[in-house]
């Protein structure tokens, strides 16, 4: 899948140099957010669960004219059955920060989500991201692409050794759907 400035494609075994000095580099940009793995060993059992799917699918994020890695998209704790939703989880590498290149990532992360299995895509209903009331960044990107504001769920993950708030902001095919507001 690609866009104009930013393309996604599979994790693969072979980018943990690449996404580990990545996000190594971007420790101080992802605290207290997010911890993605900062070395091979820690990437390599975080990637063999995304490559092999099942309740989860993940999306590296590319820069088109470089191929460098900028960051990361993934839809964790998909649930089928009558609730079809996925969890996103995600953070752009401190050389892509501030860039605009995670709204066009994330509109097509969406469009990949919501298409219908039978034509590749995850055949999702529902998105939802859920964010630290803080993450001021992280909130306008999700606002940005059309997710509404459902509520604030206390003491939601353990993050950085303690258990932290979170707002759930959430998104359904329908709303991404032509006349709706949805880019």
């Amino acid at each position: 899948m690609e866009g104009e400035r930013v393309g996604l494609r599979a994790f693969r075994l072979a980018d943990g140099p690449e996404f580990t000095a990545r996000a190594h580099e971007s420790r101080n940009l992802h605290h207290p957010w997010l911890f993605p793995p900062t070395t091979v060993e820690e990437y390599e059992p975080y990637a063999t669960g995304l490559i092999e799917g099942g309740a989860r699918a993940g999306f590296l994020v590319c820069e088109r004219e470089t191929g460098a890695i900028a960051g990361f998209v993934n839809v964790n704790n998909i649930v089928r059955g009558a609730f079809q939703c996925g969890a996103l989880g995600y953070g752009a590498f401190a050389h892509a920060a501030g860039r605009g290149l995670f709204g066009e990532a994330l509109g097509l992360v969406l469009g990949q989500a919501f298409a219908p299995s039978r034509e590749g895509g995850l055949g999702l209903h529902r998105l939802e991201a859920n964010i630290q009331p803080g993450n001021t960044a992280s909130i306008a990107l999700v606002r940005g692409r059309g997710f509404r504001l459902e509520g604030l769920s206390p003491d939601f993950l353990h993050i950085d050794g303690a258990w932290r708030d979170h707002e759930r902001w959430a998104i359904t095919a329908e709303m991404t759907a032509p006349g709706h507001g949805f880019t």
